[in-house]
């Protein structure tokens, strides 16, 4: 709902500016730039969405062997001490325990067909649990918002946008991104740890923020003090290395298990190409509301409000025009997709504001379409403090997204 009252203010306010240059700045060519820019968003669009269906179609196809070869079940069991600590409420032998986990690992490794039912299921399960039917438990709070901030190890629809885009290394974002969900996925934990008084200083917990803080230090203090074009080709190879190397490890233990790898390469290169294909209304979509938005100026009017107050502050202005991606992020991830095409398309698929939207959309998650799609598939109304937690993990995440930006890009 509240992406299509977005929708609608992107038409309407673009109409009533162009009116206003029309008539009282004698600009009698607006309209025309307007439905020029909206055709040409749209045949952009359609194009970029076509662009994704290689890209999909074969990683989809990598992901269904990695989920036919049990890479799901295997990572579930090594994550299962961490996760048990973030939900004493739910007793040991659950089954929504093996849900929530299954979810974690789907979402990390970049399976959304798999790991949205799952993630529903574990709602359900956790709602058996509930004495209070139409309110939020402490558990089914705390999966919602590290579904919000979830650790995606691999951005596949960003990467795959960049190289529909042209991008020199699509990869290049894939440290960043990862660093910048890790930090958003620990400001959410913390925060329902808070609110619920869970103790996260046990083993597990430690071990597990420890292992991703020294990766941090550890590629912090490796690039740190090299020049950006540096930089750019460390995290370019890195992020290419470790990509492939999971589609190595997904064929090959595929293989070791017996299982007929090509078929189900096949079965998941289907589900990219239907996915692909589904993208394309939706890209369309917010892209000729953004277009008109771009054409008639409201755009630079709000981007060149918000720099003026950072340069008053004596700050780098060079975050701004990314900035809107990060604030659709929390209402759609569709739409959050279409600015973050609008800003490299505009500014470049390799300048910094075109990596930094690209950082953004691979860190964060739809915090309002995640909590209405999940409590609203077992009725419940009263959320308590679960909004409050997911924003504070986008907000941070969002900040964090522009620092790395920053260390990594310059």
């Amino acid at each position: 709902m509240a992406l299509n009252y977005v929708w609608i203010a992107f038409f309407v306010i673009a109409f009533v500016v162009a009116l206003i240059k029309l008539i009282f700045l004698g600009d009698t060519e607006i309209f025309t730039l307007l439905i020029n820019s909206l055709f040409d968003s749209a045949k952009t669009g359609a194009e970029l969405s076509l662009g994704l269906v290689g890209i999909m179609t074969f990683w989809l196809g990598i992901m269904k062997v990695g989920e036919q070869a049990g890479m799901i079940t295997l990572f579930a069991k090594g994550v299962n001490p961490f996760f048990s600590k973030l939900f004493p409420g739910v007793p040991k032998n659950h089954p929504a325990n093996g849900s929530i986990i299954m979810n974690f690992s789907a979402n990390m490794l970049g399976l959304d067909n798999a790991a949205t039912p799952v993630g529903l299921k574990a709602m359900k399960e956790l709602q058996e649990l509930n004495p209070a039917k139409d309110t939020a438990t402490n558990a089914q709070i705390m999966f919602l918002v590290l579904n919000t901030a979830g650790i995606t190890l691999i951005p596949t629809s960003v990467i795959a946008l960049r190289m529909a885009s042209g991008a020199a290394n699509p990869a290049d974002i894939f440290i960043p991104a990862l660093i910048g969900t890790f930090i958003s996925f620990v400001s959410g934990m913390i925060a329902v740890a808070i609110y619920q008084k869970i103790n996260l200083f046990n083993l597990p917990v430690l071990l597990f923020l420890g292992f991703f803080l020294g990766l941090m230090c550890l590629l912090y203090f490796g690039l740190s003090g090299l020049p950006p074009e540096q930089i750019e080709k460390i995290t370019g190879l890195i992020g290419g290395l470790l990509i492939f190397s999971i589609i190595m490890l997904f064929i090959v233990f595929g293989a070791i298990k017996k299982i007929n790898v090509y078929d189900a390469f096949i079965d998941g290169a289907k589900e990219g190409f239907s996915t692909a294909v589904m993208i394309i209304p939706f890209l369309i979509a917010i892209l000729v509301a953004i277009a008109a938005f771009r054409a008639t100026g409201c755009m630079d009017y709000i981007v060149n409000g918000i720099a003026f107050i950072f340069s008053s502050l004596g700050m780098d202005t060079r975050f701004v025009p990314a900035l809107p991606v990060g604030l659709m992020k929390t209402l759609s991830g569709g739409g959050a997709r279409g600015l973050m095409v609008d800003v490299m398309q505009t500014y470049g698929v390799d300048s910094f504001q075109g990596r930094l939207a690209s950082i953004i959309q691979g860190s964060s998650e739809t915090t309002f379409y995640v909590l209405a799609v999940y409590f609203g598939s077992v009725g419940i109304k009263n959320t308590r403090y679960a909004l409050t937690c997911g924003l504070i993990a986008d907000v941070v995440g969002l900040i964090a997204a522009i620092i790395l930006a920053y260390i990594f890009f310059g």
